[in-house]
């Protein structure tokens, strides 16, 4: 997004990682893992590992993550969220 590109700066860690890493072999570690006839949609492999690495990098806890997620750009930005769109539940992350 635009938006985006005006917020976060070029040199903010979370752009790098998200520049330089390409996520979408977690997809390919967990497709036997999901069911696609039955159940729920599950959220995003990619996003909840996103979640867990900025628990990691900023010593979070699962409710402060979520919360941050709320206001901080660059974490919307590195979890791939629109700015108005709905965070995940911190109980998903345990």
């Amino acid at each position: 997004s635009g938006l985006y590109d005006l917020i976060v700066p070029q040199d903010n860690l979370l752009r790098k990682i998200n520049d330089l890493i390409d996520f979408t072999f977690i997809y390919e570690e967990l497709v036997a893992k999901y069911c696609t006839t039955n159940g729920r949609r599950a959220e995003s492999p990619v996003r909840m590992f996103k979640y867990l690495l900025l628990k990691t990098i900023y010593t979070l806890s699962d409710v402060d993550v979520v919360e941050r997620s709320r206001y901080d750009m660059s974490f919307k930005y590195f979890l791939e969220l629109s700015p108005e769109e709905a965070l995940i539940n911190p109980s998903s992350l345990t």
